[in-house]
């Protein structure tokens, strides 16, 4: 049995209870919500009690984004995203100002077969990706290709010369004493 305890105004010893501080969740360290987390421990404990075992907040499953290099060649701008398992008819690629704009959604589904039993999981998440372009794009050229999971859009360039100028720097010019009349 757990030891209770005890509130006494005197200055004798007393029982208290011995707790082991529990290791937060990634996701609660990485935002550092300590007093959340503690609530979560509390609603947790005090459903527990009454019979109820599942956690009242489970932690958030990481949000999922597409892996991506950009490689600038001499007259165009290559950007490689790695997409397995998503279908060209879940993205949609966009060129918006100066940014290119990736979106979509990724859907997954897994079923287990076993003796006596069917487990079936689905995950569902969209992603959202922005990307500053270089200065010298032509948007107008752009293109996408999907194939093999990996999703290739080539953007030409042309070439910009670096307006850029070396400034001498100068000391200012003496001020001359004026005589007082």
């Amino acid at each position: 049995m757990p030891e209770r305890r005890q509130v006494m105004s005197s200055n004798k010893p007393m029982k208290v209870e011995q707790t082991t501080p529990k290791t937060m969740a990634p996701w609660e360290s990485a935002f550092g919500f300590p007093m959340l987390a503690r609530l979560s421990r509390e609603f947790d404990s005090m459903f527990s009690r009454v019979g109820l075992e599942r956690p009242m907040f489970e932690p958030m499953p990481p949000m999922w984004t597409p892996e991506m290099e950009i490689i600038t060649k001499e007259h165009e701008l290559l950007v490689k995203v790695d997409m397995p398992g998503i279908k060209k008819d879940e993205v949609t690629v966009e060129i918006a100002d100066d940014h290119l704009v990736l979106r979509g959604e990724r859907r997954q589904e897994k079923e287990e077969k076993k003796d006596g039993f069917f487990k079936t999981e689905r995950t569902y998440g969209s992603f959202f990706r922005m990307v500053p372009l270089p200065e010298g794009v032509k948007s107008e050229g752009a293109k996408a290709i999907m194939h093999d999971g990996v999703l290739e859009i080539t953007v030409p360039m042309m070439k910009v010369e670096e307006k850029r100028r070396t400034l001498a720097i100068t000391e200012p010019a003496p001020v001359k004493a004026t005589k007082a009349a």
